[in-house]
């Protein structure tokens, strides 16, 4: 077992979380507007979905990889063009974090739990996303690629839900900040262009 490369799935997963998305950006809208305790509701269902689409790579890649090595490889270089067209796209796109909570309806913590399950279960992006973003952190040679997914799943889910609870728990002072310091949004935007390359890269290795 490589923990070299868990270490740089766990690092590559934090930054990633850290860098302003649809995810995180509704976990601190939702925070902001209602409290901390809704924000922290709807990052429970985010996670939660991510069990589902841990399955499904889990037992779909792994079928592959069993089957042919050099499909495998070709997964690897498409989800690697994937992750670079990400990066692409964020240097396309503008820079202003929109956290306006004025239009945001109130729902219950159960309502806002299930709403956040269904956000990432039903977007096929985020499926996309797993299968281009985990492959590439394979850790072992001797243990089940099923085992691996749900480890890598594991590792993402966790870091995910420390990083996006403390955006839950410090919306207010993050609005603050970003508020304060207008060029937040650029530091973000380049933070978020380098992991995707850097990923890219690390996949190709």
């Amino acid at each position: 077992m490589n923990v070299e490369i868990l270490i740089s799935f766990a690092l590559a997963t934090s930054a990633l979380a850290i860098s302003p998305g649809p995810d995180n950006i509704y976990v601190l809208v939702q925070s902001i507007t209602h409290g901390k305790m809704y924000g922290l509701a709807t990052v429970f269902g985010l996670i939660a979905g991510c069990i589902v689409h841990t399955t499904l790579l889990a037992f779909g890649v792994s079928a592959v990889i069993k089957a042919n090595d050099n499909v495998f490889f070709g997964i690897k270089i498409l989800g690697a063009i994937y992750l670079l067209y990400l990066a692409y796209k964020v240097f396309k796109a503008d820079t202003h974090l929109d956290l306006d909570a004025e239009s945001v309806p109130k729902k219950s913590l159960k309502g806002l739990f299930v709403q956040g399950f269904f956000m990432n279960v039903l977007n096929p992006k985020v499926t996309i996303f797993f299968l281009a973003f985990f492959p590439g952190f394979l850790f072992s040679d001797t243990m089940s690629t099923v085992i691996q997914f749900y480890v890598l799943g594991g590792i993402f889910m966790l870091v995910s839900f420390i990083i996006f609870s403390i955006i839950a728990l410090l919306a207010s002072q993050i609005k603050i900040y970003t508020l304060m310091h207008k060029n937040s949004g650029v530091v973000f935007k380049w933070l978020q262009i380098i992991v995707f390359i850097g990923i890219a890269v690390f996949i190709l290795l």
